[in-house]
This record gives structure tokens, C-alpha cells and sequence, in this order.
């Protein structure tokens, strides 16, 4: 195997990166407009199900899906090359396995924006259906809570990953890039929020065997307005995916793939790093 990674990879992450804004960028705005109007939050099928009554709403929706898909293959390709680097150790090999199954994820989500587009039902690929088909495997409650686990630490993993600011690891110096810092930073913290909520309703619905408690993107938004100042709150997490979603757009144009793009790029974090040594130069500010 060659160093360095193949041309194609590059726009195959672009796309993906593309689709992935498009869905948070529905999803945020219709929460959104649920905080201002006082309406229930709705969740990611029924948010990109209301596209199909565009007049390009079709097309849209495929072009999603083919988006989606495009993800699933930038993040199987990325572990399987490891085209960033994660190496071969512990820690490595487990990053490498989180690209696997974020992958599927998306590929199902992929999945279900089809469905929608050509007029079926995607209800059943919600995350309560889900849940009621694993609670029905031997040890079912053990491996749904396994599963509420998993996703309350991909929740911690994104607030961490907004927090840290270790999203400008792999994104290029640009002017752009630089002014939509803090809504990509905002945007992280606020999507870790969100999947931290749809996790621990998955734990909840282990615990007392009850697929009918978990619950994905909709009914975390629904959480969040139940509580006091719910609306305010809504719309407070409505413009954190909304600015997750600016945060894949900015993913999608300006991140590198390190084994394509080689180790003298200018990234965010490298950047930032230099700045904290005073070493940054005036030509690169």
C-alpha cells in the first residue's frame, strides 16, 4: 500500500461532509421554528421527510442519501487505510473502529432519506424499532444498554471534541474557516448534547426493558422543551446543529485527509498551537 492516499478519497469525504450539513442544516431549522412557534420538535426522518413535498424535494432527498452513503464509504476507507494517521496501537485501532460505526450509522440514516424519497415509510429504522428488535435477542436489555452506553460516550465524545477544540486538527488554514470558529466549537458541544440525551434514553429503555422509552434526535429535542424554559433551551440547542452543520460545511471544504495532504499544511491547530508558543508568524495570521 502506498503512503499516500488516493486522489478519489477527497471528494468522497467533500461529499459526505456536504450530505451530513445538509441533514443537521433541516433538522436545526425546523427545531428552530418549533422553539419560536411553540411546536414540537420533530426528529431527523420526519425533518427530511417534509423535503419530499418540495418541488425538488426528490431530488434532494437522493442526493442526501447518495451524500450519506458517500460518509459510510470516507469513513471505512479512512479506517481501513488509516488516512489520518490513528496508527496501529490501542487507542489507535479503537478511533478506527468508531469511523466503522459511525459509518453504519450513517449508512442506515442513508438508508431511511431513500426510503422517504421514494415515498415509503422510515419509521422503521427509528431508533425505537431498533431497540425493540435487539431487546428481542437473547440478553437483549444487556446489549441495548451497551449500546445507550456507547452513544452517552459518543455524546461526551463530540462535547469533548467542541470543548478541546480538536475539530481543527484536520481543517486548513482559510480567512472562512477562521471566522466560523466558534459556531463550529458551539456546534460540537451542542450536537454531544443532543446524542447524549438520545443515549441516555437508550439506557432508560434498557433498564426497565422498555423499547418504548428510547428515543433518537426527535424525541431528545422533546426532552430538552419539556423541561422549564424548554423553548429558550430548544432554541439554543436548534442553533448549535444548525452550527454543527456549519461545521460540516466547513469539514467538507477545507479539511485535509493528513496521508493525502502530507504533514506542512497549516491547520487550525497548528496554527493555534504556534500562536500559544509566539511563534506565529504574520504571514500565516
Amino acid at each position: 500500500m502506498s503512503d499516500k492516499a488516493p486522489a478519489w478519497v477527497v471528494p468522497v469525504m467533500r461529499a459526505g461532509y456536504s450530505a451530513r450539513g445538509v441533514v443537521y442544516t433541516v433538522v436545526g431549522g425546523l427545531a428552530l421554528l418549533a422553539a419560536v412557534q411553540g411546536n414540537p420538535a420533530q426528529g431527523t426522518t420526519d425533518a427530511l421527510a417534509d423535503l419530499r413535498a418540495m418541488p425538488w424535494g426528490f431530488a434532494a432527498l437522493w442526493a442526501i442519501a447518495v451524500g450519506l452513503w458517500a460518509y459510510t464509504a470516507w469513513r471505512l476507507i479512512d479506517a481501513f487505510m488509516d488516512l489520518e494517521d490513528y496508527g496501529h496501537d490501542v487507542k489507535g485501532m479503537l478511533a478506527r473502529a468508531g469511523l466503522v460505526i459511525t459509518g453504519l450509522i450513517h449508512a442506515t440514516i442513508g438508508l431511511s432519506v431513500a426510503t422517504t424519497a421514494i415515498g415509503g415509510s422510515a419509521s422503521g429504522g427509528g431508533t425505537q424499532s431498533a431497540t425493540q428488535k435487539l431487546m428481542a435477542l437473547p440478553y437483549g436489555p444487556v446489549l441495548v444498554g451497551l449500546v445507550g452506553i456507547a452513544t452517552v460516550g459518543a455524546g461526551i465524545y463530540y462535547a469533548y471534541k467542541g470543548y478541546a477544540e480538536t475539530y481543527k486538527d484536520h481543517i486548513r488554514v482559510t480567512p472562512t474557516a477562521r471566522k466560523l470558529d466558534p459556531v463550529m466549537k458551539f456546534g460540537c458541544i451542542a450536537e454531544g448534547a443532543v446524542v447524549t440525551i438520545i443515549g441516555t434514553l437508550i439506557l432508560i429503555a434498557a433498564w426497565r426493558t422498555d423499547p418504548a422509552q428510547a428515543g433518537g434526535v426527535g424525541e431528545a429535542l422533546g426532552e430538552i422543551r419539556s423541561v422549564a424554559y424548554g423553548r429558550i433551551l430548544l432554541g439554543v440547542v436548534a442553533l448549535g446543529l444548525i452550527g454543527f452543520a456549519v461545521e460540516n460545511f466547513v469539514e467538507a471544504a477545507y479539511r485535509i485527509v493528513p496521508r493525502r495532504a502530507g504533514r506542512d499544511v497549516m491547520t487550525l491547530a497548528h496554527r493555534a498551537k504556534l500562536k500559544a508558543q509566539g511563534k506565529l508568524r504574520q504571514a500565516t495570521a
